[in-house]
């Protein structure tokens, strides 16, 4: 997110036209009217942000003044919630706003809104007084405990030891590094670059694929750089030229603009690592998380490339086969470039596995796959999902109510608000991922209930309205992991619910939820949610995982690249982002392409996961490893409901390794990670 300067217990992990109409059975009986009293994502336009947003910058000043007239460390743990429940009050909505409102001038205004923000959460972390109230309280509890830690670890991340001078040094470098990530994942997010294609530059795409895109007045086709319409073309046009069109369009996105933020951002974290005596960034911000230091996260990855390296060579040399095959060209005088990987890849797995993902989506309608995902999670967690006439900022979005599962006797009680944002369009984030807009609090009361604060969580996702291959399907789970990881988050304090854990952790449940997206014991519910759909066989669940085992040694290989890239950035040295990201991509056997510009759209650099896209895979080893807590059965509501209590309601009450040995009985093992990077588990 662009959120990089502000204190990890403040961070909000996000880590993209026909209507969208699903049925009543996707979301259970009955629906919420939009009257009944339900926390939601605010409708502010434009106006009301720039009315809003000095007066209520102004009020948390103001409770900050009057927490620091208080003597003592009485009351100081229930007074910070209070503030944080404030805090999250603006900039929540004002980060889902700023990517998802169709309306520009709103965007605009959320960002400025959040820039004014930025400040005062240095101030607060800065403030010695409330470092003193907060370092002399004594924790009543283990929860208390825990948050002590973590606000003490913020107030010196953000510099309140520091001698004056080197503190508002500081507080300008957050500042400017908030400013530099915004306009960076804006000019990414306002791009509207367009691919135009000619007829027979579209052979091998399907007719469904055709009739979705727009063209112009030749009869050319007019494509967007939105997955939805780039992977496709990328895995099924059959003229390499064009593939490979698409592909410098695609890896332009922000261009030369965002290489020269990202240098500046990259200065500023050098500088802001050496005003607190570290080396660099990465030493700076890896402490606080469960690698604990740079060199840790550089074996792990060697442990990576050298369990990848040979079967990543292996696949490159059957696909350039392949390539040369197809081409009818003497294998010496064919390369396989980058553009080709996914288009020969698709046709190695309809060889060997007979899979065809285009076919697939005829078994995963879109509607009917959101519905499974809903089933499932209902299923594991005892909980259910009402449909809600709350208001909306774009017609394709819809709202769910999420619900405890009724008990004997008496209703389920009402437990947080879950919003679906599937759909591309212009001026919308262009990935996937999960907004915890409103994060859970036990302790904060919520207004005109007598309940507790409950979380709302907003689903950005860029789909195909048709249907979903098996990769879609896998990342519509992944980011519904991350959803439930808030929505299910049942934390005293607001600083430790959902996904504000560590870094390298807060991946691990949503990758762990993606083995719902392949195994049968579990697809087998998309018949009791969709009685139309065809059902994939026993034996075609098996081709499928077949399928998804191959080319495992190209994925790991790039996820090694994209993490050794990013650390790169966070030396006492850093390179210019282009040229670093270049020499690192011509050291691998597919080697990189001159004329692209991958770093300049790579939003993870600019976010929250500098010197951190490692906890990728650092969380898949912790994924992999919990699901052997399900004994082999995924769909077993009691290990469901023991996963939910031990794991997604701590959220940040214990550190993750805590968690994750609680919940399996032993210390985390990374046996199944290593066998799956290899295609063997």
């Amino acid at each position: 997110m662009t959120l990089a300067s502000i204190p990890a217990r403040f961070r909000r992990f996000r880590r993209i036209d026909l209507p969208f109409v699903v049925a009543s059975l996707c979301f259970g009986s009955g629906s919420v009217d939009a009257a009944e009293t339900r926390p939601g994502v605010p409708a502010w336009d434009a106006p009301a942000i720039e009315a809003l947003c000095e007066p209520s910058i102004a009020g948390l000043r103001a409770t900050l003044r009057t927490m620091e007239g208080r003597h003592g460390s009485a009351g100081i743990f229930d007074e910070w919630n209070r503030l944080s429940v404030a805090v999250n009050d603006l900039d929540g909505p004002l980060s889902i706003l700023s990517n998802v409102s169709p309306d520009k001038a709103t965007r605009d205004a959320a960002d400025a809104c959040a820039l004014k923000l930025a400040p005062f959460q240095t101030e607060l972390f800065q403030s010695e007084t409330l470092y003193r109230r907060v370092d002399l309280a004594k924790p009543a509890d283990a929860s208390q405990k825990q948050y002590r830690q973590d606000l003490i670890e913020n107030f010196e991340d953000s510099g309140v030891t520091l001698p004056v001078d080197k503190r508002e040094r500081v507080k300008d470098l957050r500042q400017k590094i908030t400013e530099l990530s915004q306009q960076f994942d804006k000019n990414v997010r306002d791009d509207d670059a367009k691919v135009v294609f000619t007829p027979a530059e579209m052979a091998g795409l399907p007719d469904g694929y055709l009739a979705a895109q727009k063209k112009d007045d030749h009869g050319d086709y007019v494509l967007p750089l939105a997955n939805p319409s780039y992977l496709p073309f990328v895995q099924l046009a059959s003229d390499g030229e064009a593939r490979k069109r698409y592909y410098i369009a695609r890896f332009n996105l922000g261009r030369q603009a965002n290489i020269d933020l990202l240098n500046q951002v990259d200065t500023r974290r050098l500088e802001l690592a050496k005003l607190y005596g570290y080396p660099d960034y990465a030493h700076f911000v890896i402490k606080r998380r469960m690698a604990g230091t740079p060199e840790n996260v550089y074996r792990f990855l060697g442990d990576v490339k050298a369990a990848v390296a040979g079967l990543e060579k292996s696949e490159i040399a059957e696909l350039r086969q392949m390539k040369a095959d197809d081409l009818h060209l003497p294998l010496d005088g064919v390369k396989l470039e980058r553009w080709d990987v996914a288009y020969y890849q698709e046709r190695l797995k309809k060889a060997r596995f007979d899979v065809d993902q285009e076919a697939l989506r005829k078994y995963f309608p879109t509607d009917a796959s959101v519905a499974y995902t809903l089933r499932v999670a209902e299923t594991l967690y005892g909980i259910r999902f009402v449909a809600s006439n709350a208001p909306v900022w774009h017609a394709d979005v819809r709202v769910l109510d999420v619900f405890e599962q009724p008990a004997a006797g008496r209703g389920g009680a009402y437990v947080g608000t879950v919003y679906l944002d599937l759909f591309p369009r212009e001026g919308k984030f262009n990935h996937a991922a999960a907004w915890p807009v409103r994060t859970v609090s036990t302790l904060a009361r919520q207004p005109g209930s007598p309940g507790h604060r409950t979380p709302v969580t907003v689903l950005v996702t860029n789909f195909n309205r048709q249907g979903f291959d098996q990769n879609e399907l896998e990342t519509l789970l992944h980011e519904f992991g991350h959803v439930m990881h808030n929505t299910l988050s049942k934390t005293r304090y607001l600083d430790e619910g959902g996904t504000n854990v560590k870094l390298d952790f807060v991946e691990a449940p949503s990758q762990m939820f993606e083995e719902w997206a392949r195994r049968e014991e579990a697809l087998r519910l998309f018949a009791d949610v969709c009685k139309d759909c065809p059902q994939l066989t026993t034996a075609q669940i098996a081709q499928l995982d077949g399928a998804r085992r191959y080319g495992r040694g190209l994925r790991y290989s790039r996820q090694w690249t994209l993490a050794s890239y990013d650390m790169s950035l966070t030396t006492p040295q850093p390179d210019d982002a282009l040229a670093a990201w270049t020499t690192i991509e011509a050291s691998t056997p597919l080697g990189t392409y001159p004329g692209t510009s991958f770093p300049s759209s790579f939003g993870h650099l600019v976010g929250g996961y500098a010197a951190g896209y490692y906890g990728y895979m650092w969380s898949e080893v912790l994924a992999l490893d919990m699901l052997s807590g399900f004994h082999g059965k995924l769909m077993n509501p009691v290990d469901g409901r023991r996963y939910r209590t031990d794991i997604l309601s701590r959220g940040a009450e214990r550190p993750p390794e805590q968690l994750v040995e609680h919940f399996l009985g032993r210390k985390p093992s990374s046996d199944a990670f290593f066998k799956e990077i290899v295609g063997q588990r």
